[in-house]
């Protein structure tokens, strides 16, 4: 009889280290319609039909760049506006241990529409070799707050840099918006990008990356804008920007086009990198999504990924545009009530691009979506806003993560922030994406593995109803749920 007990509580032990060897370790974090903000989930009700989820990390794709937002004059002055503390909450909830750690990052080169007025830091005409080039005008704010970032993060950020246009001056319509760089200029102006980086550097602050034009097929003239064919792009490139940058000794990435996804995309891909003198300077394209905040064009970005497998590809805008935020009211940017610029201004075979559609859901999808298909940097617009969606000399109101009030020194971290930092904190530059299988379309879900061999996995349910999963690892298994409306990160330590 003793001997029975023993083997009954031996063999009750080896079933129990059994089932716990099997139980996958996780940290599950959730941010929801229902109210949560990042909150981590530690308790777990197993339901029945659960959707099957499984983690092939031996099938790996792209490597991560990083994921973050702009910083813009708009943004930054209104730093300037609020207090200390506030100024310092903002940007420790962005690039701080306990916040969203952003890792990549975006700046305007000259004005923008998010400035305050149009300036150029070559305003002098005729300055060939740009002896009066200064950036005087980003001293009171972008510096700054680029360098206060710098100051918070912990890992540190990448900076990609963007001119939206050339001095009018150096144009054929000498205006700011709109118009050509003259072919006169085209050493000038590859001059202004060295200069620039020099001025920079001599800040403190190093430039990882530029874009050659931001949306070089214009925007309607409505603000700073210069077009660029793909053909004029890539000879500006090929025989001006990247030849004066690689002799001047600058160590810095270049990413053509910077315009919307779609069948433009395709044609701009087929001109860069079209043999290999013209791919020679371009380290990768950038790509913006305002053809559509709904549909992020998945054959487009697999098109642009297989005719250049080893170049970065990397979403460097994106915001709920021409629209005013609404204000410490987060049930609104759960529903489907936001629209952008299409809603009313597409042309009628473009509408079904732009239906109205929940903020939240277009951010979730639309990474989830790049992410799945070789994106591997994703950078938001403006960092902080105001209530009007401004400043903006244009009055081109959008949507931002954090929206202050400067009057009242009051701030707003939306769900958008939430959202954007359910990737960025938790999927770390030097990630792989791997594969997996998911038995429930109406899930969306990514998954990554980063350096310190911890699998991210990032989900969103659309869905109004709860749902129940099982996550697999290899012989592992756990069950979970994730609410109705809600974005999930689930961090699998390193096994």
């Amino acid at each position: 009889m003793k001997n029975l007990k023993l083997y009954i509580v031996s063999f009750l032990v080896f079933m129990m280290m059994s089932c716990n060897e099997n139980k996958l370790s996780v940290d599950v974090y959730e941010t929801s319609a229902s109210g949560n903000k990042l909150k981590q989930i530690t308790a777990f009700v197993s339901g029945n039909n659960p959707a099957i989820i499984t983690l092939i990390p031996e099938e790996t794709f792209q490597t991560i760049t990083g994921f973050g937002g702009s910083f813009t004059e708009a943004s930054a002055s209104l730093l300037n506006k609020l207090s200390k503390e506030n100024r310092e909450k903002i940007l420790e909830a962005y690039f701080g241990e306990d916040g969203a750690q952003y890792s990549l990052t975006r700046t305007h080169m000259n004005s923008c529409d998010f400035s305050l007025s149009n300036y150029s830091y070559a305003p002098v005409e005729g300055d060939l070799e740009l002896t009066n080039f200064s950036i005087e005008e980003d001293r009171d704010d972008i510096i700054p707050m680029i360098k206060e970032a710098m100051a918070i993060s912990r890992d540190g950020f990448k900076i990609l840099s963007s001119p939206w246009t050339a001095p009018p001056w150096m144009k054929d319509n000498k205006d700011w918006r709109g118009g050509k760089l003259l072919p006169e200029y085209n050493d000038t102006w590859a001059l202004f990008f060295s200069k620039y980086i020099k001025a920079y550097k001599a800040e403190g602050i190093d430039i990882w990356g530029f874009t050659v034009e931001n949306e070089p097929l214009g925007n309607n003239n409505n603000w700073e804008s210069m077009h660029f064919s793909a053909e004029e792009m890539t000879n500006f490139v090929e025989n001006h920007l990247g030849p004066k940058l690689k002799a001047e000794g600058h160590d810095v990435k270049i990413l053509g086009y910077d315009q919307n996804r779609g069948e433009e995309l395709k044609e701009w891909i087929d001109v860069m990198y079209r043999d290999e003198a013209s791919s020679k300077y371009f380290d990768g394209t950038a790509i913006h999504w305002y053809a559509s905040t709904y549909d992020y064009f998945p054959e487009s970005l697999q098109y642009a990924h297989e005719k250049v497998p080893n170049k970065y590809l990397i979403q460097t805008e994106a915001c709920g545009d021409s629209e005013v935020p609404k204000w410490q009211d987060d049930q609104w940017y759960w529903s489907k009530e936001a629209t952008d610029w299409g809603w009313d201004w597409a042309p009628e075979d473009q509408k079904y691009l732009h239906p109205k559609y929940a903020p939240v859901n277009r951010y979730a999808r639309d990474i989830i979506g790049c992410l799945n298909n070789w994106v591997d940097g994703w950078i938001d617009w403006n960092m902080v806003l105001d209530k009007q969606g401004g400043p903006n000399w244009f009055k081109n109101w959008c949507l931002a993560p954090v929206i202050v009030d400067p009057e009242l020194d009051e701030v707003y971290f939306t769900p958008i922030y939430y959202t954007m930092a359910h990737f960025s904190k938790f999927i770390r530059p030097g990630a792989e994406r791997i594969g997996f299988t998911n038995s429930d379309e109406h899930l969306m879900l990514t998954a990554a593995k980063n350096l310190d061999g911890s699998i991210a996995v990032v989900i969103f349910n659309q869905d109004t109803e709860s749902k129940n999963m099982s996550i697999k690892l290899g012989q592992s298994t756990k069950d979970l749920q994730i609410n109705g409306q809600a974005i999930q990160t689930i961090i699998i330590p390193q096994q």
